[in-house]
């Protein structure tokens, strides 16, 4: 099926691939700085704007960095614990929502991945929401899926049911309980809220065996959209393409690989903050500090893509902005 599958034929090879991973381009990012140092301001006066290029050049290797061809990746995926009526939609508008991105209708112009919509993940409250084939495939579909060449990849997803396979994977990762995770996703009223915490706890209580290791507690508890969102960002590292990740779900999609290596995760940054309950959190454990918080949680990717412009701006004051000597204008005093 193409470089994942062959890669990762088991959870043991894809956990040792999350050991063995290229590092950034300390000498791209060395190049920013210098100019940085050049140019007509007092230093670090554009504060995170500056470490946001450097970011770029570091794993883009190659100094200036460019952002000519930002890729924008959604996953769906549909649930088997959206029957507990853990959502306030019905499984049945991740399909429909899908056709509507298809459509052109989402906030913002994306390409969308659908993993086997027409068969959900088991009910995790009962048995693996995955097993191991299933959870490597959907792995493999985001490995895929990135195209080699792209300059940057923002990440989002799509999936009634996925805030509650989130949030019990943070609770897996980080402790913790339903109580503690669970947010009201698309917005659940107290009841849903309730049921929500509830089908978490079981779940963690149903595969407490396997908790310890992170893969398969994201195998156990999580959806098919976040095993491709995993296996993208974990492609980007391989190819050095740095990422953006929207959300609460995608931060979790993600964090295996940092509970597995703490530096897994360096090539990407949290695009914002949602008001999903447990993002801050999760941030706070990722070692993530967001772009912007707008007060945002709708998921597909149109979060990261807000920060995109961000980024861009970033390169232009790098690029745009005159050096000393250029403009003729004298430096800092010793």
């Amino acid at each position: 099926m193409g470089e994942a599958q062959t890669r990762f034929t088991s959870i043991a090879e894809l956990r040792s691939a999350c050991f063995d991973l290229p590092p950034g381009d300390a000498a791209a990012a060395a190049a920013v700085a210098d100019h940085q140092a050049e140019l007509t301001k007092p230093t670090r006066s554009l504060g995170r704007l500056e470490d946001l290029v450097a970011w770029l050049a570091q794993w883009q290797g190659r100094s200036p960095p460019s952002l000519d061809d930002v890729e924008v990746l959604v996953f769906a995926g549909t649930h088997g614990v959206a029957a507990r009526g853990v959502s306030a939609y019905p499984a049945e508008v991740t399909a429909q929502m899908v056709a509507n991105f298809a459509a052109g209708g989402a906030a913002i112009n994306l390409r969308v991945e659908a993993l086997s919509l027409e068969q959900s993940t088991a009910d995790f409250t009962v048995e693996p929401a995955m097993d191991e084939a299933a959870f490597l495939a959907a792995v493999a579909t985001g490995y895929d899926a990135l195209s080699p060449d792209c300059d940057l990849v923002c990440l989002g997803e799509m999936g009634i049911g996925n805030t509650t396979a989130a949030a019990a994977i943070a609770a897996a990762l980080f402790g913790g309980d339903g109580a503690r995770w669970a947010g009201r996703g698309t917005g659940v009223d107290d009841l849903g809220l309730a049921r929500k915490q509830a089908a978490i706890d079981k779940a963690l209580l149903r595969h407490a065996s396997v908790l310890g290791d992170p893969l398969l507690a994201a195998a156990a508890l999580g959806g098919r959209e976040l095993a491709a969102i995993l296996g993208t960002a974990l492609a980007a590292r391989y190819r050095r393409i740095p990422v953006l990740l929207d959300g609460f779900v995608c931060c979790a999609a993600v964090a295996p690989l940092k509970k597995l290596n703490t530096d897994a995760l360096s090539h990407a940054l949290a695009a914002h903050a949602s008001v999903e309950a447990g993002h801050r959190m999760l941030l706070d454990e990722l070692g993530l500090r967001p772009l912007l918080d707008l007060d945002m949680r709708l998921g597909e990717a149109s979060g990261a893509t807000l920060a995109v412009l961000l980024l861009r701006a970033a390169l232009a004051c790098h690029i745009g902005m005159a050096t000393f000597s250029q403009a003729n204008v004298s430096g800092k005093s010793a």
